[in-house]
């Protein structure tokens, strides 16, 4: 198991980001102090267990149900914090780029702060999640299908209007905000008597797993990411010594689509991730099926990513108590219906 010590991540330069009155935000007690800001503004959402779904993996198996958290998602967490910083500073207004839950959060804590709010989506977005933005009032552009053509509209948008950007990855208070998604995780378990081995968080830009690794500073507790092999973006980062855009092939899980992972989720995540699963198309609709059959929960394929994962770590015999951040809902029924259609759980 690996150890981490407390100032692994205060030593990333830059990154280690202090504001007034506040310990380092992306640091062990930064995360909890993001996640005492935030309480009462999130739902606490509940760690669901299932004994057919354990007995399946031969494991126990603690999601964390951000599926039911605002917005479909634990991206709520770090929109809120962000679009907060923003407003007490007087902002025009925010931008973002997404291919989907971030979007959705950030247009929902911007109108909560009666922000205007411009979001940057794929072509292709899951129209669920488009009709969930345009719904909060905020505008919504779609461009292409890449990481750096979104990128490229988010850097005319700021220019040409003077928006601020709520980057999905690179920005602090999102990376932290998502941090106390584990940190409730863990809290949980540990109220409920219990003791995770390890956690498996879904990997598209990297926020998840980052924050993970903040959040499980100083315990004997293995981070692990799981990515859709059609998009093996933190793979291949690992492999080649920092983040690189890869090939990406079509993947059900939509909202793990990012061809590179950023750059700062790297920085805090590299030297501590234990592993990282890559899961295939046909692995990720079972573990969506599995999910929804024995835990009665309805999740989208970005989080069944992550479940699919842990079934992996459990089938390896590398842990016996596994906590899983289920990190959203915002699924088409219609894809619902077809994986459900394509063969029972």
């Amino acid at each position: 198991m690996s150890q981490r010590s407390g100032d692994v991540f205060m030593s990333v330069g830059a990154n280690a980001v202090t504001f007034a009155g506040q310990p380092p935000l992306l640091s062990h007690d930064g995360v909890h102090d993001a996640r005492r800001r935030i309480a009462g503004r999130v739902v606490h959402t509940p760690v669901v267990r299932s004994e057919e779904l354990e007995g399946l993996a031969g494991a126990r198996l603690w999601l964390k149900a951000e599926n039911l958290q605002r917005g479909g998602s634990f991206k709520m967490r770090g929109a809120l914090l962000a679009v907060e910083r923003l407003a007490g500073a007087k902002s025009p207004g925010v931008v973002a780029q997404s291919t989907g839950n971030h979007a959705i959060a950030v247009a929902l804590a911007a109108a909560q702060y009666g922000l205007a709010a411009v979001l940057v989506l794929p072509t292709d977005a899951a129209p669920a999640k488009v009709t969930r933005i345009r719904d909060t009032g905020a505008e919504v552009i779609q461009v292409g299908t890449t990481l750096a053509e979104r990128i490229a509209v988010v850097e005319e948008l700021k220019h040409t209007r003077g928006l601020d950007e709520i980057d999905p990855y690179q920005n602090p208070d999102v990376v932290a905000g998502q941090a106390t998604a584990t940190v409730d995780l863990l809290h949980q378990v540990d109220a409920a008597d219990g003791r995770l081995d390890a956690v498996v968080l879904p990997v598209g830009g990297g926020s998840a797993l980052a924050g993970a690794c903040l959040a499980t500073t100083g315990q004997d507790i293995d981070v692990y990411g799981a990515e859709p092999s059609a998009v093996p973006a933190l793979t291949a980062a690992l492999q080649a010594g920092g983040p690189v855009t890869v090939d990406a092939r079509p993947t059900i899980a939509d909202g793990l689509r990012p061809d590179r992972i950023g750059q700062l989720p790297y920085d805090l995540a590299h030297d501590t991730v234990a592993g990282v699963f890559t899961i295939e198309e046909s692995a990720i609709a079972q573990a969506l099926r599995l999910v929804l059959v024995h835990a009665r929960l309805l999740i989208e394929p970005a989080a069944a990513t992550a479940v699919a994962g842990a079934l992996r770590l459990a089938a390896d015999g590398q842990a016996r108590d596994i906590g899983v951040l289920v990190s959203g809902g915002n699924v088409d029924t219609s894809l619902v219906a077809s994986l459900l259609d394509h063969r029972p759980a």
